[in-house]
């Protein structure tokens, strides 16, 4: 099989989330179980940080691997979803893994995928977990794909558990009020492994107290405890409660031996891009019209992003816009500007929802503008109508982000 064989199988096969939704979800941890141990445990042979969250989970991992990895260290870095190739997933020192590795992967446990049904999700996992063991690598930084207690990363025991924040998202997954989602992500928390919590929320603060409590971990909010100001290249202004949640987990990890300074601090949080490859964080595209994508697409995300927006000086604001089909519009559509022309669009996967479908839903809401038969027509379309001193916002889906980059 070559490397693009080896994609479509996987992609095609396999239940996915990011493809089908729901279907693709599992509700316990069997499978992955099965999974490692075939693979003789690898979670067990390398150090690892667990970051989850509603928000910034991505940036706040990306900042953690760009500080260790000036800090000297071999850094495996596991997130999802992928923008452009899928080997984004896995990274060490930001550099992908390679295509021989992955089609030797699943060549190698093929059939026994095959036997026992393993989801994509399941099956990367596994990979990554398995890469970071064959390099050696010192520290991987994990990112949970949905979730928490039931994501198939919830298997390693880390250094520091991270819960960046939480925001009502997957609702037909993980519940339906914050309370109830924040129970799920605090399913990371392992015993006495410190805790980390980005952001201090009323509705969520006593959950995560008793679930540290119970199993005697220490718990540290790092908006409460954080203080000085770093920067970073990750732009944005939002980008602040992911510093500080970064650097609250580096002050855990230099308690438990980590040689990590100032300076490797510093360095981390300003090469994040160059160190890690991050991609669809408030990027810039073009500058004349100044173009930025953006992959916040729930209500915390996409409030952060268009507060960002509200900073920004131009003549006309231009919106590319796209979701996908399970998105409740209604928990989103008063963040979105009405002093704007729109370009609705349809990413490309089986989720997304079609483009004329999304036009009169917000159209009853103020927002106007016309179909498009893809995101790249939208966005060619958008640059065709700009003047240099206007402005074109991408998002709405991670998937529009990517079809763009």
């Amino acid at each position: 099989m070559t490397y693009q064989d080896t994609l479509n199988w996987m992609f095609s096969q396999l239940p996915m989330y990011q493809r089908q939704g729901k279907s693709a979800y599992k509700t316990d941890l069997s499978n992955t179980i099965l999974l490692v141990n075939h693979l003789n445990n690898p979670q067990d042979h390398f150090k690892s940080i667990h970051v989850a969250g509603t928000n910034g989970k991505g940036s706040t991992s990306h900042m953690l691997a760009s500080v260790l990895q000036e800090a000297g260290l071999k850094v495996g870095l596991y997130t999802s979803p992928h923008l452009k190739d899928f080997r984004e997933r896995i990274k060490i020192n930001g550099e992908e893994v390679s295509k021989q590795f992955v089609i030797g992967f699943v060549k190698r446990n093929k059939s026994f995928f095959e036997t026992n049904a393993l989801s994509f999700f399941e099956m990367t996992v596994g990979m990554a977990f398995d890469y970071f063991k064959k390099e050696n690598v010192d520290i991987a930084v994990v990112e949970v794909g949905l979730g928490g207690r039931l994501d198939s990363t919830n298997i390693i025991t880390p250094q520091v558990s991270v819960i960046t924040n939480i925001g009502i998202d997957h609702t037909q997954f993980l519940g339906d009020t914050l309370e109830a989602i924040a129970y799920e992500k605090a399913g990371i928390i392992k015993p006495n492994i410190p805790v980390v919590i980005g952001e201090t929320q009323p509705e969520t603060q006593d959950v995560f107290n008793l679930i540290s409590n119970k199993n005697k971990s220490t718990i540290v909010f790092a908006d409460k405890v954080t203080k000085q100001t770093y920067k970073s290249d990750l732009l944005g202004t939002y980008q602040v409660k992911n510093i500080a949640t970064a650097i609250q987990t580096i002050n855990e990890l230099r308690q438990r031996g980590f040689n990590i300074s100032e300076k490797h601090i510093k360095e981390g949080l300003l090469n994040v891009v160059t160190n890690t490859k991050l991609m669809g964080r408030w990027q810039v595209l073009k500058r004349e019209p100044k173009v930025v994508c953006d992959t916040g697409h729930n209500r915390e995300g996409l409030t952060c992003v268009m507060n960002q927006l509200a900073n920004e000086k131009f003549d006309t604001l231009h919106v590319v816009f796209g979701v996908v089909n399970d998105k409740d519009l209604n928990t989103i559509v008063d963040l979105l500007p009405k002093k704007a022309t729109y370009y609705f669009c349809k990413p490309a996967i089986e989720r997304g929802l079609n483009a004329n479908t999304l036009k009169t839903a917000l159209s009853t809401y103020g927002l106007l503008g016309n179909t498009y038969s893809s995101v790249k027509e939208a966005y060619k379309s958008a640059l065709k109508n700009s003047q240099p001193k206007d402005f074109i916002f991408i998002g709405g889906s991670t998937f529009v982000v990517a079809e763009i980059l």
